[in-house]
């Protein structure tokens, strides 16, 4: 039983370490702040909610258990909080989507 924990949590690691490794080079490679905005949301949800899931795992049921699931509830609720306020203040500092213009588009 603890082999299928382990291979399960290896599991959970794997996709978490993927996914902020694509997000990340989202961060890198995509245009503007939007776009961003985007790829840094899917390193907090998919890789921060694997990782989480992973350690769950090997802690079994405990009080540990309990603390990373108040953790992953945290960062479920603030993690879009975040993007929406950086997407607002980028828009009314007159950034717009590569492409975009008010009333246009290039």
């Amino acid at each position: 039983m603890e082999l299928m924990f382990d291979i399960f949590t290896g599991i959970c690691f794997f996709i978490a370490s993927l996914s902020i490794i694509i997000g990340a080079c989202g961060l890198i490679k995509l245009p503007d702040v939007f776009s961003r905005i985007h790829a840094a949301g899917m390193i907090d949800t998919g890789g921060t909610a694997f990782f989480i899931l992973g350690m769950v795992f090997q802690t079994g049921w405990s009080l540990v258990t309990v603390k990373l699931l108040l953790i992953g509830i945290f960062i479920f609720f603030t993690s879009p909080v975040t993007s929406h306020v950086t997407a607002n203040l980028a828009r009314k500092k007159d950034i717009f989507p590569v492409g975009k213009r008010i009333g246009k588009t290039l």
